[in-house]
């Protein structure tokens, strides 16, 4: 039988969507929540430590914390177009991207790259990304 598994994680992080015509082209910050949900089966065998868990929640957190959260918390992300700015931000956290750094586009991203992470036996199933209270992205294993 096949379970999924959540874990969830928060982050702050400041982003600015350039060329946009509206007020988010203004640098500004989320408070951000993240879900990581993981789909496999129970292990079974009785010897073994992890017995009954699909995945330690623990190497769930090991592996988000290695390639989102530390890249991401705190940081200012930028699409690389908005070259003009980055001189003056060099000694800051700053995170540039190949793309417009909205909800949807840092979902992607964070899908891929916990994607390689995840053990070979362990399917990821649904990742959400939430930005405010009120608005959030999601991304589900069965619709791509």
């Amino acid at each position: 039988m096949n379970i999924r598994v959540t874990k969830e994680f928060n982050f702050e992080m400041a982003h600015a969507l350039f060329a946009y015509d509206g007020p988010c082209k203004n640098i500004h910050g989320h408070s951000y929540q993240l879900a990581i949900t993981v789909k496999g089966k129970p292990i079974s065998d009785t010897s073994n430590i992890k017995q009954g868990m699909v995945i330690d929640f623990s190497v769930i957190k090991k592996i988000v914390n290695k390639v989102i959260i530390e890249k991401y918390d705190h940081a200012l992300v930028l699409n690389k177009a908005d070259a003009t700015i980055f001189n003056e931000l060099r000694n800051h956290k700053l995170i540039l991207t190949g793309y417009q750094p909205t909800c949807e586009n840092l979902l992607i991203d964070f899908v891929n790259q916990v994607k390689i992470e995840i053990p070979k036996n362990i399917h990821l199933q649904y990742v959400k990304l939430r930005e405010t209270g009120t608005s959030y992205a999601e991304w589900h294993s069965e619709d791509n």
